[in-house]
C-alpha cells in the first residue's frame, strides 16, 4: 500500500443485518471480511449498536481474531462511547475506534460532534482509548472551525461525515458543498489531525471526493459497497472501490 494513498475499510453492518433476518448464520460476516481482505481491502469496520440489530458482540470478537492473521489490515470499531463502544475498545483494543454521536435506536449516523459542548465528556474517553494503544477518530461535520477543538481534546483523526457531499453530487451545488470538505480537511491538516471519511460514498462519487479533498487517509464504506457486492460479488466490488481510489491518487500525484 502506497503511504500516500487512501485506505479502504469495508463496513460489514449490512451483511450482519441480512444475516439477522434468519437463524441460519448466512451470509457470514466472517466470510465477507475474509473475501474483502483477500480482494485488497486494507481494513474492516463495524458499528455494534446497543440493540444489536446488525453487528453483534460475537461478530466483533470473531473479526478481532481474524484481523490477527492480517497484520497489514486495520480493525476499526465505531459507535457512541457513552453507549456500548468503550466495552469493545477495552476488550478488543482495535487499531482504531471512531466515536460517533448516535442516539440509541438511530437508523444511521447523521451528524458529528459539537465543540465546546461535547468537550468535557469526550476528553477522558479519548485519553482512555489512547492509553490502551487505540487510535481515536471523531465523526465530524465538514466545519473547518471545529478542527482546532478536536485537536485540543486529544483526538488523532476526524472522520468527515460525507452525506451532504453524496447528496449534492451530480447537482449544481456540488462544488460549493465539496469546498466545505476541502476547507475542513485543510484545517484538520493544519493542526495535525489525520483525516478519514465516510457515509454514502460510492463508486460514482468516491474518485471526485478524494481528488478534491486533500489528505484523506481512510474511507469507510459499507452500504454502497455491500449493495454492489450483491450484484458483483465481494471481490469485484472491493476491486471497483480500490480502482476509484487509484484514479483519485493518479489525478493528484501526476502518475
Amino acid at each position: 500500500m502506497n503511504p500516500g494513498k487512501t485506505s479502504l475499510s469495508v463496513n460489514l453492518n449490512k451483511v450482519a443485518l441480512v444475516r439477522n433476518t434468519r437463524h441460519l448464520g448466512i451470509p457470514s460476516v466472517l466470510r465477507a471480511a475474509t473475501l474483502c481482505l483477500e480482494a485488497g481491502a486494507q481494513g474492516i469496520t463495524v458499528h455494534p449498536r446497543p440493540d444489536a440489530r446488525h453487528i453483534r458482540a460475537e461478530d466483533v470478537h470473531v473479526l478481532h481474531q481474524l484481523l490477527k492473521s492480517w497484520p497489514r489490515a486495520e480493525f476499526n470499531i465505531e459507535g457512541n462511547p457513552f453507549h456500548n463502544l468503550m466495552d469493545f475498545v477495552r476488550e478488543q483494543r482495535p487499531h482504531q475506534c471512531t466515536f460517533v454521536p448516535d442516539s440509541e435506536g438511530q437508523l444511521t449516523s447523521d451528524h458529528g460532534w459539537d465543540f465546546p459542548a461535547d468537550t468535557a465528556r469526550l476528553k477522558p474517553l479519548i485519553a482512555e482509548a489512547q492509553s490502551l494503544g487505540v487510535r481515536v477518530s471523531l465523526f465530524m461535520d465538514p466545519r473547518p472551525d471545529q478542527m482546532a477543538a478536536v485537536k485540543a481534546i486529544g483526538a488523532d483523526r476526524v472522520e468527515l461525515y460525507t452525506e451532504t457531499f453524496a447528496s449534492a453530487f451530480g447537482t449544481a451545488g456540488k462544488d460549493a458543498v465539496r469546498k466545505g470538505f476541502t476547507e475542513t480537511a485543510a484545517a484538520a491538516q493544519a493542526v495535525g489531525l489525520g483525516i478519514n471519511a465516510g457515509h454514502d460514498l460510492n463508486r460514482e462519487n468516491l474518485t471526485d471526493f478524494l481528488a478534491h479533498v486533500p489528505g484523506v487517509q481512510e474511507v469507510s464504506i459499507g452500504h454502497a459497497l455491500i449493495s454492489d457486492a450483491l450484484e458483483q460479488g465481494y471481490t469485484a466490488a472491493v476491486k471497483g472501490y480500490l480502482a476509484a481510489i487509484d484514479r483519485a491518487f493518479a489525478a493528484t500525484s501526476g502518475q
